[in-house]
């Protein structure tokens, strides 16, 4: 686990830099890392397969690790809201909408972040721009006022996550990278250096 959240803080720092090949290639060794983590480690530590398949989104392409989710969680028993997320993810990916559209209903209620999240992935399932919009915003504020689980790199990666999955259904908001303007960093946690905005 250790090893997949520091390959994407190289990621999304080759990012902040504009190295984006060397930023996709990261991300898709952060995605490995956290299957072999998950493969390794107890069968309930759900958050493992949302970081591989946030990472491989990222990456630029998530098919296998769709359905890698798909065929991991068959059968309905993981039940928690994180497994639900994993889930939700992997219905986007795939392009069944019904089904990420199901699975997020059932986060809801877990927190308030994961209300955020269910509210934005359903409407990326419906289609609906406007409530996308505010959900990514929303996620974006979130972020901005805590740290990010990345050391010294104050990023909304969920909403990045979702930026991508927008993409190709034309709903995207325009988020432009890992630190966007938007986001301040904290004191102690400097945000890029010149020229890496």
């Amino acid at each position: 686990m250790a090893a997949a959240i520091a390959r994407e803080e190289i990621a999304h720092r080759a990012a902040l830099a504009g190295e984006l090949e060397a930023s996709r290639a990261a991300f898709r060794d952060a995605a490995a890392s956290y299957r072999a983590s998950w493969e390794s480690a107890s069968p309930t530590s759900f958050g493992r397969l949302v970081g591989m398949l946030k990472a491989a989104i990222l990456a630029g392409d998530a098919a296998d690790e769709a359905a890698y989710v798909e065929r991991t969680l068959a059968g309905g028993d993981a039940t928690s809201p994180t497994a639900a997320y994993a889930q939700a993810i992997a219905g986007l990916v795939l392009g069944d909408d019904r089904r990420a559209a199901e699975w997020a209903r059932s986060m809801r209620g877990a927190s308030p972040a994961f209300e955020r999240t269910a509210t934005a992935i359903l409407a990326l399932a419906a289609a609906d721009a406007a409530a996308y919009r505010t959900a990514v915003e929303e996620i974006v504020g979130d972020f901005a006022s805590r740290e990010s689980h990345l050391t010294g790199v104050p990023i909304a990666d969920t909403a990045l996550m979702l930026e991508e999955l927008a993409r190709p259904r034309g709903l995207a908001v325009g988020l432009d990278g890992p630190l966007t303007p938007r986001l301040t960093p904290s004191p102690g946690h400097p945000g890029p250096a010149p020229g890496q905005r």
